[in-house]
């Protein structure tokens, strides 16, 4: 316990002295994490054998992944397919192959050399991501475009852990750590008396049991999770939500373990499967503060485990290494770059963010050894590049902040937000043709909202016929605050993003309970989906218009005006029952048509919706004949 409390003490507060330091500098929170590891293990000697602590930290990376599954439904994996498979794919096959010939050209086997390969054609996802989100680049070109060839090196990790095995063959030719070619021996490391449930089967084995792994995971977040969720929910205790959230990351984890896996991978897919869950943003907020503290742990235990005298051994080779992987990938990268439209600021940033290995790279080392892919002594000088090159990450980014300073390119990142300067009772998110009208009929009767939306041009397009609106991204917590709604009273949600409908209605209910919020839906589904998030009024943007067309045909058709609008109001007044009713039938996880209780449910409305329209215009009727 002493021995615990003393690391404890040591490491934060070196993060609380270092960080603050490097980000008033300029140099980003991850470098001042490094060098705060840096300090305290190899330059100081404070803390020794982090290894133990480093595995405890890494559930940062692994909470961090699990949030961006959470992000990114099926169908939006599928919607990026082209920037997956092309970008991302091209990067991860030809990194891979190029890190591959030049092992080979130093005299690997090809079994070791594609192991190699395979570990520096992945970048730090920790790193970058943080990086970016402190930056604000995430939503520039060149950031989406990182985004996704890093959830590519993510998804790729689970072929290349499952081929590992596979390549299992003992290299006679390796390259140490002094420059020097030697001739051992791999051998792997003890298990003995370790849980695993691969331990001595053969490749095959291993991927089969893989597989089946992954398969379990997707299919107990299909069909176990939302009980679970629900059974949770009854107790109606909300610690009990951390706890389950807590335990599906750890438990996804040790599965992961058991089998050889990384648990980043599982609870990655994990993320997906649950990213339609009515749960999702109780995850989200439930995970983030543990993920922003491990994962700034995570950095620590980098800088403290980097061997200093291994590195002073061989410094140049290491470093000459570290800079030969990054120039060869940042070589690849920019010629993807061009060939995929990215130009100026973008492309540097797409060049520079990805050029060094990462943190799964020393799970894939980690697994290598004990497969006996790689000897002890590759082992180690991959561990020490890999790291090295992680070092080096942050400088990169202070490269690329120099590098945009300097480019005169007009396709710039989008303009920071407008400094809001008033607050109103009502605010509104997004002012497309939507919010517009919404906007026009609040102002025509005597009170002003305070307009909020993310696309410069219409921000300007308003300004120029005299109406106020302020640019920026609506579903960020800080402007919200700033338009003052912790004092308005209603909050109109009018953005074309369905998610981001969703996003911002859930995060306004969570802050507050009696502000009324209005929202847009696209369609039926998303009506369910904002119910469930906390809006209080739902338009679907084409129901009114589609209703009054309705209402056109019928009086064109024999009707007179006054049967017709009876007709519409009907409809309209069952209509906006029906969604009520339906909406406790709907299930995210299954399609419509296949959710056999709400198909029945909608038939007998149906039916009711014609006996009340008949029962409406006979009143009517019978009300002129008299």
């Amino acid at each position: 316990m002493d021995s615990f409390l003393y690391q404890a003490s040591v490491f934060l507060a070196a993060a609380v002295i270092a960080v603050p330091i490097a980000a008033r500098l300029g140099l980003g929170s991850v470098l001042g994490y490094l060098m705060a590891g840096l300090i305290i293990g190899p330059g100081l000697g404070l803390v020794s054998h982090t290894e133990d602590l480093q595995h405890f930290a890494e559930f940062g990376v692994v909470m961090m992944l699990f949030l961006i599954g959470l992000e990114l439904e099926p169908r939006a994996l599928w919607d990026m397919r082209h920037r997956l498979i092309g970008l991302g794919g091209l990067q991860v096959v030809g990194t891979m192959l190029a890190v591959m010939a030049g092992a080979m050209a130093l005299g690997m086997a090809w079994g070791p050399a594609l192991a190699v390969g395979m570990i520096f054609a992945l970048s730090s996802t920790a790193i970058v991501l943080q990086t970016l989100s402190e930056k604000g680049l995430m939503q520039t070109s060149g950031g989406r475009s990182t985004f996704s060839v890093l959830l590519t090196q993510d998804i790729a990790v689970i072929p290349m852990l499952v081929l590992l095995p596979l390549l299992a063959v003992a290299p006679e030719v390796m390259f140490s750590a002094d420059g020097s070619i030697v001739r051992e021996a791999a051998h792997g490391n003890d298990h003995h008396g370790s849980m695993s449930l691969v331990e001595g089967l053969p490749g095959w084995g291993v991927a089969l049991v893989t597989l089946g792994a992954i398969a379990a995971i997707i299919a107990g977040g299909v069909y176990g999770a939302r009980p679970l969720f629900r059974f949770i929910h009854a107790a109606h205790l909300p610690e009990m939500f951390t706890a389950v959230a807590l335990l599906i990351v750890v438990g996804i984890g040790f599965l992961m373990m058991l089998v050889g896996l990384s648990p980043a991978l599982g609870t990655f897919l994990a993320g997906v499967v649950l990213a339609n869950s009515e749960f999702r943003h109780e995850l989200e907020s439930d995970i983030a503060p543990f993920k922003g503290l491990l994962l700034g742990l995570f950095f620590i235990t980098v800088g403290a485990g980097i061997d200093l005298d291994a590195l002073l051994a061989a410094p140049f080779v290491i470093l000459g290494l570290a800079v030969g992987v990054m120039a060869l990938k940042g070589v690849i990268l920019f010629g993807l770059g061009q060939l995929f439209g990215l130009k100026g600021r973008d492309q540097w940033l797409f060049t520079l963010g990805l050029a060094q290995a990462g943190e799964f790279g020393f799970v894939l080392i980690s697994f290598a050894l004990q497969q006996n892919v790689l000897t002890q002594a590759l082992g180690q000088t991959l561990l020490l590049v890999v790291a090295m090159s992680m070092l080096i990450t942050p400088l990169l980014f202070i490269l690329y902040d120099w590098l945009s300073r300097h480019l005169e390119d007009e396709a710039e990142a989008e303009p920071d937000a407008d400094e809001i300067d008033e607050e109103g009772t009502v605010i509104i998110a997004g002012i497309g043709r939507f919010g517009q009208i919404v906007n026009r009929l609040v102002q025509s009767v005597g009170h002003n909202a305070v307009v909020l939306d993310h696309d410069m041009k219409t921000i300007q397009l308003m300004r120029r016929f005299g109406f106020k609106g302020f640019f920026g991204d609506p579903t960020r917590p800080e402007l919200l605050h700033a338009a003052g709604v912790n004092k308005a009273k209603v909050l109109v949600v009018a953005l074309d993003d369905p998610k981001a409908t969703i996003k911002l209605v859930s995060y306004a209910r969570r802050l507050r309970d009696d502000l009324h919020i209005v929202a847009r839906a696209r369609d039926r589904t998303h009506v369910y989906e904002l119910y469930q998030a906390g809006a209080d009024d739902i338009v679907r943007e084409l129901f009114d218009s589609s209703l009054r067309a309705g209402r056109y045909v019928l009086e064109n058709i024999g009707m007179t005006e006054y049967e017709a609008a009876i007709a519409e109001e009907t409809f309209f007044h069952h209509d906006r029952k029906t969604v009520r009713e339906l909406a406790t039938h709907w299930d995210p996880a299954i399609p419509a048509s296949e959710n056999e209780a709400y198909i029945a449910r909608a038939k007998e409305l149906e039916k009711e919706l014609e006996t009340a329209l008949f029962t409406a215009l006979d009143a009517t009727a019978k009300n002129d004949a008299a």
